[in-house]
């Protein structure tokens, strides 16, 4: 396994096991293709590689899940998503609750909360209603509204790649993006494997980068898994 380097622990107010996000203004999430999914349609839990831009692990998340929750809810399931280092070390927690997903209906909006150490609320990213187009409000730990995240007409594109643009709660400034990239036509089709990239500032706070990595998380459950029930 390719490292990165270990940056020295202790920055001023960054949650401990965050402190590589400081240096780093992109990541790459690659989902791990399970076998057994791909050639039977049953639901495992997801898997990932959280990348930088030289192909380096930095983190490694995997959900923690029920079989029967998976079988029965799947892409509306609940989830706890843990992320560790390269140690092994929980360093963040991205809990999904179970709710009904329709963008008819704007009492069924999904929500997310971050941890990061475990226990410690770094952000919130909650659905916005609108009946084309998927909008999300990314909160700091003090529900306070930060950022916007827009998405193309439905939550999908003609193009190979599909871009999630990071906004200013204005909307003026486009910040960053969370893009779906396309894995290829074999396993598109037959897999719900995805691969993810997303670009934000090198200034920008560190709690709202690990945040950003837990609604990566959220939009390919909601916009991007397939349901084989």
């Amino acid at each position: 396994m390719n490292m990165y380097t270990v940056p020295p622990p202790g920055i001023p107010g960054c949650p401990p096991g965050l402190e590589y996000l400081t240096q780093v203004d992109q990541l790459l999430i690659k989902q791990k293709v399970e076998l057994i999914e791909a050639l039977v349609g049953f639901e495992s839990n997801n898997k990932y590689e959280v990348r930088n831009s030289l192909g380096q692990n930095v983190f490694y998340a995997v959900e923690e899940n029920d079989c029967l929750s998976r079988q029965c809810c799947g892409p509306l399931r609940s989830f706890t998503i843990r992320v560790l280092d390269n140690y092994s070390n929980e360093i963040i927690t991205v809990s999904r609750p179970l709710k009904c997903m329709s963008c008819c209906f704007p009492c069924c909006l999904q929500e997310l909360e971050v941890q990061a150490p475990p226990g410690n609320t770094v952000g919130y990213v909650l659905q916005q209603w609108h009946p084309f187009s998927p909008k999300f409000i990314v909160q700091n730990e003090n529900r306070e509204p930060v950022l916007k995240i827009n998405g193309p007409f439905c939550g999908w594109s003609c193009l190979p790649d599909v871009d999630f643009e990071i906004l200013t709660m204005d909307e003026v400034s486009k910040i960053g993006k969370i893009s779906k990239q396309w894995t290829g036509l074999l396993r598109e089709i037959f897999t719900d494997t995805d691969n993810f990239g997303i670009q934000f500032p090198m200034d920008l706070d560190v709690k709202m980068k690990a945040t950003m990595i837990g609604a990566c998380f959220l939009i390919d459950f909601m916009f991007f898994e397939t349901n084989n029930v």
